[in-house]
Formats: C-alpha cells, structure tokens, sequence
C-alpha cells in the first residue's frame, strides 16, 4: 500500500521544513550579519556552515520526510532514524555552530549552572546509554509512542543527552582542555559497549516484542504522532503488515543489526579522525616530548641520590 495515502503532511511535514528554514535563516543572520554585535567573533567558515546545512538536510530527513512515518510503521526505520538521529547529526551540528556562539550560550546564567555537570564525561555518557536503553525497553516504548508530547519531550531529551555525550569527543571552544587523545578513543569504545546490549536485546530476543508495532489497535494509536487522526479515521487499515512482506520478527531483527552496524560505521570514521590527529600532534611534538620526559627522569634521579 502506498504512503501518499496518509497524505502530505503526514509524508513531508511542511510544518517543519518552515521551522529549519527559519533556523537556517536564523543561523546565518547571527554568524553572518549580526556577528560584529558580539564582543568575541570570528568570520564563518564555508566548513561550519557545510556541517550546519548538511546538519540540518539529515534532521529534515530523518524527521520530516517519509522515513519518519516509515519509522512509526517499521521498527527498521525507527532504529536507523535513532541511529542517525543521535549518532550522526549531533556532532554534525555542534562542528556547524562557530565556538563563540556556542561560548555566548554556555556563558547564559541558566545554562552555565547546569552545562558543565551534565558534559562530564563519564556522566554524559552514563546518562546518554541509560536513556537509549530505557527508551527501547519494550512496555516503556509502547507507553511512550501513545502519547505525542510525552514522545516528542523524550525525543528531544534523548537529542540533548547525545549532544552532551559528544561534547567530550568534539572539540568546540577554542583554549578549553578536553580529553586527550586516548581518552577520547576509550571514551567512544566505552559509549559502544554500552548501547549494545540494549541493542543485542533487540536483535536475539527471538520474539516481535513492541506492541505499537505488532497490534492493530495500537499502531493505529501511534500512527498519530505523525498523521492527522482526522486523516487516520478516514482510512482502513489492519496494521503495519499492509506495508511490508516482512514478519515483525525480522523486522525487529533487522533493526537492532542497522542500528549496531551505523553505529560502528560513525564511530570507526570518529576514531580513526582523532588517532591520527592525535598521532600527527605527538609527530610535531616529539621534540618536546622527549625533552619533557628527560626533565622528569633527572628530577627522579637527583631525588634517589638525595635520598
């Protein structure tokens, strides 16, 4: 069966295309023409505002264009639409917003009381891998996608949590020491240990175990966070298997894989970016480094004699 027949608004979501054209437009007003109104500024650069639109394409992608409503009709699509979601275009966006605007909002006296606590590494990423994997326990998902603002509140707070989840791996303000090199690496290492269970639930757990995707009634009821139930009523429809040939088994199945093999894909690029960032940086350095390493070895070497 067709998606056109749940209309445009439920397949293309005019609604948001005008909100990011605002924030697009937004962007570029305060980076571009108002950027001499702030005390620290810098020229945007064709690379951060690359990030930015190509941010902001994937967000319109994964949320307004029919692979959101195929993610409310297939759990497949919801887990490659969480996958890029939280995995994906938050580092994207954060490298598209020049350092000193963000400088300017973590500077906000509601946001600094709260920020440098909830960027703490170990932190973020407990708080980012709890999250995630309350959202996919089953009773919890269903409970959720039955209710449009508790769904949307989720959504965003999960959005907010990668977001302080990458803000460790990231680097945005200039002069701001964030983790080394090799804490970086194992800090993406631990964040994928710790989605994979959630996700191994998913994919060996040998039933079809989310109703909003497997009962009628209910799927109906959650079709409603992305068409219009005026639009729904108007229609008959069983359930999903109207629009796929695959069994709800697989399809879950298949998710949980799409979701692990994206998230392996992301990280792998991220990790092989900052080894050789952190290999080139310690190639310049050497000279120093060893110098370093000398210094300490002669300030241990005259305290033994001391001693």
């Amino acid at each position: 069966m067709p998606l056109s027949i749940f209309g445009f608004q439920a397949n293309w979501s005019p609604v948001l295309i005008g909100l990011l054209v605002f924030i697009t437009i937004l962007y570029f007003l305060i980076t571009v023409k108002w950027r001499k109104d702030f005390k620290v500024s810098e020229p945007l650069t064709r690379k951060e505002a690359a990030y930015f639109l190509t941010s902001i394409v994937l967000l319109y992608i994964v949320k307004g264009s029919p692979v959101d409503l195929m993610a409310h009709i297939m759990f497949t699509y919801h887990m490659v639409q969480m996958a890029l979601l939280l995995l994906l275009i938050p580092p994207l966006l954060m490298k598209g917003i020049p350092w000193w605007v963000w400088k300017v909002v973590i500077d906000l006296p509601v946001v600094r009381k709260f920020f440098p606590i909830l960027t703490k590494p170990l932190l973020s990423l407990i708080v980012f891998s709890g999250l995630f994997s309350l959202y996919h326990i089953p009773l919890l998902l269903d409970y959720i996608k039955l209710d449009e603002v508790l769904h949307g509140t989720y959504t965003f707070v999960l959005f907010l949590s990668a977001i302080f989840m990458w803000w460790s791996i990231v680097d945005i303000i200039k002069g701001e020491k964030g983790l080394h090199g090799l804490k970086k690496i194992g800090y993406i290492i631990g964040s994928a240990v710790l989605i994979t269970p959630a996700c191994a639930l998913i994919i060996f757990s040998g039933d079809a175990n989310y109703t909003t995707y497997t009962d009628g009634d209910a799927w109906l009821k959650a079709m409603e966070l992305c068409v219009p139930s005026s639009t729904l009523s108007g229609l008959s429809l069983s359930g999903p298997e109207l629009f796929s040939n695959m069994s709800p088994e697989a399809d879950q199945q298949l998710g949980g894989i799409l979701m692990k093999i994206i998230q392996e894909i992301i990280y792998a690029v991220v990790l092989s970016s900052i080894f050789f960032k952190w290999f080139k940086s310690e190639q310049e350095n050497a000279d120093e480094i060893t110098q370093k390493a000398l210094d300490e070895l002669k300030v241990q070497a005259k305290f033994h004699e001391q001693t």
